[in-house]
């Protein structure tokens, strides 16, 4: 009798995903990411030369920055049609292209109209710049190491906005105001060609119709007028005429971009996300933890300058332990997101944040910039833990088919959310300060300003509190598609391919 051998199946096992695997579009996203977050701050420090240089006044020359801003929220909603339509790929060359030339045009600026126009291209290509590389990267990586990638990626989020003024104090103090632009050519260059090469063609994840016209007037229209009007809240006063008229203005553009969005059969931005209870209580959470954190931020350069007398040089050096710090609990953030989900890194990374505000909010005209290590650094490593699982978290929460929009709509909140924020602890602070020099407080205005400071961040420390309890309420992990949006979107289409 024959004896058979029992038939073995082989079982192939997927090969574990690494970092080098998606090594080439990484750093091409990265570079062009820190491009255009680095620009939002070089330029704040280098103001008074660039006023001296073209012989205006600094309500002109702030608008070199507020066009910047302007142009980030009006291009930002746009990015996730244009990417769906031409693909993400072209689409982040194409940015990558007009910020290096909108940088190339700003170092050749003869005058401050020519200069201020030259920034709102460059913002043109550096507001899509984020959305377009976080939608590609959420992409590539599997679904259990995204917070992984993330945490990489996020890295440049925290390093921009310390190392822009660092870098632009040393540039304009030892070399000339116009390698502040001409920095980002050759990085662009680099960033350009190495995503030409290593960017795949992702084929588009819903179909795409034709352009929502009407949508795509009203939604930059009502980012842009309330960015621009929360901005002069700082110099006009909250209830100054450029003020009331941007807000008002926006509001009533958001009013209707929203019905629009909500009827339109191909709407530019598909609002029906926010029926997901989910991922509402996740952009809540990233919205207040935004406001604690980077409404609060810039009052610590602010101290600087003005209580203590410190240039901007020195100013800048003493915000780069927060950074350090941030840029290494990052990845670690990421892992524990792919391990155990938000929870454990958004309520440890929101505790460090407290706790580093709670501590801020004890600065007094003595304190120098050795006595901000550690409190900056405890800063840094909450914010490094919770950023980038909560950014993760809230693609997850959204439908696989609107990540591209997710990250549009996300962005454009973002710029409306952290312009609120500055302004309004700037409000508070200017507020308390004249309380103080009222009442004649001893030590004069510099004492005024400590106890204002101290006041503001004990404001973003209560703020930092309410987002612990949101974040409590988190599941730990989202359902991949929610159940109360998907029936709302049409998952049907096939991806199709979508040329490079």
């Amino acid at each position: 009798m024959r004896v058979l051998a029992p038939s073995t199946t082989a079982t192939i096992q997927p090969p574990e995903f690494s970092l080098k695997d998606i090594l080439g579009p990484l750093v091409a996203i990265v570079l062009g990411t820190i491009m255009a977050i680095l620009d939002s701050t070089i330029v704040n420090v280098a103001l008074p030369t660039l006023e001296r240089v073209f012989a205006v006044d600094l309500g002109t020359m702030q608008w070199v920055i507020t066009g910047y801003l302007l142009a980030q929220a009006a291009v930002i909603p746009l990015a996730g049609w244009l990417s769906d339509r031409f693909s993400a790929r072209r689409i982040y060359l194409t940015a990558l292209v007009l910020f290096a030339i909108g940088s190339a045009l700003c170092a050749l600026a003869t005058s401050a109209p020519l200069l201020i126009g030259f920034r709102i291209l460059q913002g043109l290509g550096g507001g899509m710049l984020q959305p377009v590389g976080m939608a590609i990267l959420y992409r590539l990586a599997p679904a259990e190491r995204r917070g992984q990638v993330m945490g990489v990626f996020g890295i440049p989020i925290l390093i921009g906005p310390a190392l822009g003024p660092v870098l632009s104090g040393w540039l304009v103090q030892y070399a000339d105001w116009r390698f502040i632009f001409l920095i980002n050519v050759p990085v662009g260059v680099i960033a350009f060609v190495l995503g030409r090469r290593a960017l795949p063609r992702l084929a588009a994840q819903r179909s795409v119709g034709s352009l929502d016209s009407v949508g795509a007037i009203l939604g930059p229209l009502g980012f842009a007028a309330i960015t621009f009007g929360i901005s002069q809240s700082t110099t006009a006063g909250w209830t100054g005429a450029s003020t009331l008229a941007g807000i008002a203005l926006g509001l009533l553009a958001l009013a209707a971009f929203a019905w629009r969005e909500l009827t339109a059969t191909t709407p530019l931005l598909d609002l029906h996300v926010f029926r997901s209870r989910v991922f509402v209580l996740a952009i809540l959470t990233q919205w207040v933890s935004q406001i604690a954190m980077f409404g609060s931020l810039f009052l610590v350069p602010v101290f600087l300058q003005q209580v203590r007398g410190y240039g901007s040089f020195t100013t800048g050096l003493a915000t780069v332990p927060q950074s350090v710090v941030a840029a290494v609990f990052m990845p670690i953030g990421g892992r524990l997101f792919d391990r155990f989900g938000v929870r454990l890194p958004a309520l440890s990374g929101l505790v460090l944040v407290v706790v580093s505000l709670w501590q801020l909010s004890r600065l007094s005209v003595t304190t120098s910039p050795i006595d901000l290590i550690v409190p900056l650094s405890v800063w840094g490593a909450g914010l490094g833990l919770m950023l980038m699982p909560l950014n993760t978290y809230l693609l997850n929460a959204a439908p696989r088919a609107l990540v591209s929009r997710v990250t549009a709509l996300t962005g454009a909140l973002g710029t409306v959310v952290g312009s609120l924020a500055i302004a309004s602890f700037a409000t508070i602070f200017q507020g308390r300060t004249d309380v103080y020099v009222a009442a004649g407080i001893s030590g004069g205005l510099p004492v005024a300003m400590a106890h204002a400071f101290d006041e503001t961040f004990v404001v973003a420390a209560i703020i930092g509190v309410s987002s612990l309890f949101l974040a409590v309420l988190l599941p730990p992990r989202p359902a991949e598609l929610p159940d109360d949006v998907e029936h709302i979107v049409d998952y049907s289409s096939e991806p199709v391919e979508v040329g490079g």
